[in-house]
């Protein structure tokens, strides 16, 4: 068992190095160690993704921030969409219906919806068009976007010339474009809300760990100690509670308030 050079891969990182001159017995250790290391975190990987099927959340969505609306012409017909963020079925159908009431005189208000984080309810309408030329297209146009909790209505005013089932799929189409043009698209993030309260000799170090790891502060209060209200990713909050304890000397309160999704800034 004499010395001998080893190139030894770290299984987190695939990265090979040179360890140097060990005897056999101590570099087979090592081997062994840097087998566990990523074997470890392979499984704590796939404890999160457990965790996370278990809560029948997925880890981030998208989906537009607030209402938008786009409108095309084709062949003297107006095409109108109307776009909203919905949360709900029965938020969607009553965004639905509140179009329809604003255009009560046009002749058609063709709908498309998907409402759901992890598995997608979907909806849509032709309202009176022909089959498949209006309400399937603006839903493959939202599912395009990569988007969910959204509802669409495009209103027709008919403009006196028949398009034909393919112009009316493309006329559809790109009116929901249109609109999706002017929205402004967020990235949904599901995490856990914490209450943080420490001194205010650490407002500046806590405030500084937060920022590097691209923790959301939501709001921060204070009084006789400085509380921040933050968001952390899932997955990250282990990690991110001990730094947070190391860095305050223990020093520091903190009290989990729940799970979240929020729109992810960073």
């Amino acid at each position: 068992m004499g010395d001998r050079a080893v190139i030894i891969i770290d299984t987190e990182n695939g990265l090979p190095c040179i360890i140097g001159l060990y005897s056999f017995f101590f570099c087979r250790n090592l081997l062994f160690l840097f087998y566990v290391k990523g074997r470890e975190a392979a499984l704590r990987s796939a404890g999160e993704d457990k965790r996370m099927e278990k809560s029948g959340c997925v880890e981030s969505y998208r989906m537009i921030a607030g209402q938008g609306r786009g409108e095309i012409v084709e062949k003297k017909s107006r095409f109108i969409a109307t776009l909203a963020p919905v949360e709900s079925e029965n938020a969607a159908i009553a965004f639905i219906e509140s179009v329809r009431r604003k255009y009560y005189d046009a002749r058609h208000n063709c709908f498309a919806f998907i409402v759901g984080e992890k598995t997608a309810l979907e909806r849509s309408s032709d309202d009176g068009e022909p089959g498949g030329s209006a309400g399937r297209p603006m839903l493959e146009a939202l599912r395009g976007a990569q988007l969910t909790n959204v509802a669409a209505v495009v209103t027709r005013y008919f403009g006196g010339t028949l398009l034909g089932t393919g112009g009316l799929a493309r006329a559809y189409t790109q009116a929901v474009q249109e609109a999706l043009s002017v929205c402004t698209i967020v990235t949904m993030r599901y995490g856990l809300r914490y209450r943080v309260a420490v001194d205010y000799t650490l407002t500046g170090k806590l405030q500084h760990l937060f920022a590097a790891r691209g923790i959301m502060t939501e709001k921060t209060i204070y009084t006789d100690q400085v509380t921040f209200y933050i968001l952390v990713p899932f997955g990250a909050e282990e990690t991110v509670k001990k730094d947070m304890i190391e860095l305050a000397s223990a020093k520091v309160q903190i009290e989990k308030l729940g799970y979240a999704y929020y729109e992810d800034r960073a």
